[in-house]
């Protein structure tokens, strides 16, 4: 953890023991009273923290606001077909950590239907997920997520002022390291499963204003394509 994120903060708090921040604090990072550490509130503030007391039952600490934070994420909404939860747990983590600033999970054609009712959505785990990515990155802000019924739905959840793109190695496209970007638009990125995307997906895309785009002639695992689509996208925009 590069950085300690909390709901909410005041100036004096407390964290009990039994929670796995506070064992952080305590075992790996090893400090005590009088010792300082990053921490933050989601999506709203970063600053620094020091510990005022430690016992067998909790932490207390102060917090002091460093940094007032809008929003840490970049402007780009990343559409993931449904995969395997052990890679989608992957996908969740890395997006935070790169600043992509919302996803839509969505259920495709070629894509195992079950997948959508993984314990990591219906436990909720997928929240803690992108909590981790964030504080990964050292940075507040995490990921807004929604989750689509099929392409089309997600599509609907889209803004109208977006840039699409769809990764997809079936059709030609436009290689993603040279793409041109329209300046200050946010993107919208798609990407597929392990099947890929039906020729029915594909023509809906079209329909919807996405341009096509490639990695390559590899074909790369769901998490890959992710984590490289972003990066080289967030380049192509400056932001890298």
């Amino acid at each position: 953890m590069n950085i300690i994120l909390f709901s909410t903060l005041s100036l004096t708090n407390e964290l009990s023991m039994k929670d796995h921040r506070a064992r952080h604090i305590k075992k790996i990072l090893h400090l005590d009273v009088g010792d300082t550490f990053q921490a933050g509130v989601i999506n709203q503030s970063k600053g620094l923290a020091t510990i005022t007391n430690m016992d067998k039952h909790a932490i207390s600490f102060t917090y002091e606001v460093k940094e007032e934070q809008a929003s840490s994420l970049y402007p780009v909404t990343l559409i993931v077909a449904q995969v395997r939860p052990i890679s989608m747990r992957r996908i969740l983590r890395e997006a935070v950590s790169l600043g992509v600033g919302s996803l839509i999970l969505c259920t495709t054609d070629t894509a195992e239907k079950s997948y959508a009712q993984a314990n990591l959505y219906t436990s909720g785990e997928y929240e803690s997920i992108l909590i981790d990515g964030a504080m990964q990155s050292g940075q507040s802000g995490v990921s807004s997520l929604q989750f689509a019924s099929s392409l089309k739905d997600a599509i609907t959840k889209l803004p109208s002022d977006t840039q699409r793109i769809v990764l997809d190695n079936v059709w030609e496209g436009i290689p993603l390291s040279v793409f041109q970007l329209k300046e200050k638009q946010p993107v919208v990125l798609a990407i597929g499963g392990e099947r890929g995307y039906s020729d029915r997906e594909r023509t809906l895309f079209r329909e919807n204003g996405f341009q096509f785009a490639s990695l390559g002639k590899r074909i790369l695992r769901t998490e890959t394509a992710c984590s490289a689509g972003v990066a080289v996208l967030l380049g192509r925009m400056g932001l890298l």
